[in-house]
């Protein structure tokens, strides 16, 4: 609610799709306002009672004249909320910018604008975000892997064989360190930061994962790509993915590109 409320009164909003709502909605109030903004209000709410990184998601895309078109009379809402859902539905490519809110030992917001990708950090001082970190760079490869091992059992075969090829010492005698915190935010900062790679698979239970696509995975296959990193649904990349509709869910491998590149070949 605070994050619609914001973005109604901006004037430079034209619709709002959330993972919270069953349809995208258009903001009357603004119409001189045209910007399409996506979003995960709060990502890892599960967290929250054990105080544990949690943060909010969201992409920004340009407008589609279909959904600004005059509202006759005798339109049906219905029919409105049609053309927003075309309008929301765009692939990842066409972000004009995308972001996250961290709210951790400190409040971090990460940045792009597609030049780059740009971290600045709260100053309760002053009130105010001070950036903190320009251009970054996540790193070719690391040796840190983010999956939820308790659907291991779920996974297909040769999923299976990737993660226990990561736990294999090898000649170098070192494992991948596995690190999982359960937050989206959390654990893509991390990555993003120090290399790797997260993944959310499908399983037996979610066919498609659970990541939801308009708010969570393009946004982050945005910031990643502009890092140097790549996102991918194990065969393709997220950006280039149509999407059918608001809450459409797809695997998510995301992170250093040598290590999503290694989990596509296992995968193909």
């Amino acid at each position: 609610m605070v994050f619609s409320n914001c973005l109604r009164s901006s004037g430079r909003t034209g619709i709002i799709a959330s993972e919270e709502e069953d349809v995208p909605v258009a903001v009357e109030e603004s119409y001189s306002g045209n910007y399409i903004v996506v979003f995960d209000p709060l990502d890892g709410s599960s967290n929250i009672d054990a105080a544990v990184s949690t943060g909010s998601i969201f992409g920004i895309y340009s407008p589609n004249d279909e959904c600004f078109a005059h509202i006759e009379e005798d339109s049906t809402l219905d029919s409105v909320e049609q053309k927003c859902v075309v309008s929301v539905c765009q692939p990842g490519s066409n972000l004009l910018a995308a972001g996250y809110c961290m709210y951790s030992s400190s409040v971090i917001f990460v940045l792009t604008i597609g030049t780059g990708v740009f971290a600045f950090s709260l100053d309760p001082m002053y009130g105010e975000f001070v950036l903190t970190q320009e251009n970054i760079q996540i790193p070719k490869a690391g040796k840190i892997y983010s999956f939820n091992e308790g659907n291991y059992q779920m996974w297909d075969d040769k999923l299976k064989k990737y993660i226990d090829d990561l736990k294999d010492p090898g000649p170098s005698g070192k494992p991948y360190s596995a690190r999982y915190i359960g937050s989206l935010v959390g654990d893509f900062h991390r990555t993003l930061l120090y290399g790797g790679i997260y993944g959310y698979p499908r399983d037996k239970k979610s066919k498609n994962g659970k990541l939801r696509l308009l708010y969570e995975c393009a946004p982050m296959s945005f910031i990643v790509e502009q890092a140097g990193g790549k996102g991918s649904d194990g065969s393709s990349r997220v950006l280039d993915i149509e999407p059918t509709e608001i809450h459409q869910r797809v695997p998510l491998y995301i992170g250093s590109v040598d290590e999503v590149e290694k989990l596509e070949k296992y995968l193909a």
